[in-house]
């Protein structure tokens, strides 16, 4: 299809491999040459395979480019494909030889300009940098106008949260991720701090019926925060300590909040 209409003809071929890969680690040797699909790419990388028959020196191509498609099922033949390469020609490897292409998820268009985007991550920097072409952000009455890089820089930094919290709900509840946001830098040090942080969390997370705790862990001697609410009858905790605090994602979230407080004053 695409692949062969983009390839230059002087230089570059396309190999087809139709049916299914064989997993290498699993089949025997014998299989292996067996197998139709791996006798037609051994054929045309023209090296030969096993260790009495290998050359490197008579590889056709110098670059092998794996083109899969963007799924699971993609994935997975690529996969079976660097298994293979990486257990029987090893060297290929090693000098590389062996590429990945990266097909991209998404087509974006705009009246004549196309372009094609590798992920979700690339969608929404894209979407980002089109919504905020020309916007300016005035933080407050009298207060500094926001625009161009330093607006992008901000509005970045906000999506790469929401990337997070979306990550993340299905461990913690979504409403105490807001929270948390809202509330900024969270000290759980000791009790005095456990609990000047549990009284801002609590008219937040109060109106959407989830109540506040603060525990001590007797064993590590550390404080907690334990948010409990019940839905359809059962009880939902969702814990926040020291291993949360200390992790990327909750960095990530303070960084936002941090940023977004200094702007609003």
């Amino acid at each position: 299809g695409s692949a062969k209409q983009g390839r230059d003809r002087k230089n570059q071929a396309i190999l087809p491999l139709k049916g299914k890969i064989l997993n290498v680690e699993k089949a025997r040797f014998d299989k292996l040459l067996g197998s139709q699909e791996i006798a037609t790419l051994i054929t045309a990388l023209g090296t030969g395979i096993g260790k009495d028959d290998f050359s490197v020196e008579k590889l056709r191509y110098h670059r092998i480019i794996i083109m899969t498609d963007a799924d699971v099922d993609g994935a997975h033949i690529r996969t079976l494909l660097l298994t293979f390469f990486y257990r029987q020609m090893t060297e290929l490897v090693e000098r590389g030889h062996i590429y990945i292409a990266q097909p991209p998820l998404y087509k974006v268009k705009q009246g004549r300009d196309e372009r094609y985007l590798k992920d979700e991550l690339e969608l929404d920097e894209y979407l980002l940098q089109s919504a905020l072409k020309g916007a300016e952000l005035l933080t407050k009455e009298g207060g500094e106008t926001i625009k161009d890089e330093a607006l992008t820089a901000i509005a970045k930094q906000m999506v790469l949260t929401e990337a997070v919290i979306r990550r993340i709900a299905g461990l913690y509840d979504e409403s105490v991720l807001r929270a948390i946001q809202d509330v900024g830098d969270i000290n759980l040090s000791d009790e005095q701090n456990a609990n000047r942080i549990a009284e801002q969390l609590r008219p937040i997370l109060g109106a959407v019926g989830s109540e506040v705790i603060v525990v001590l862990d007797n064993e590590t001697n550390t404080y907690r925060l334990e948010v409990n609410k019940y839905v359809h009858g059962n009880l939902q905790s969702c814990v926040i300590d020291a291993e949360f605090l200390g992790s990327g994602d909750y960095r990530q979230i303070n960084r936002t909040s941090a940023m977004v407080n200094q702007l609003l004053g």
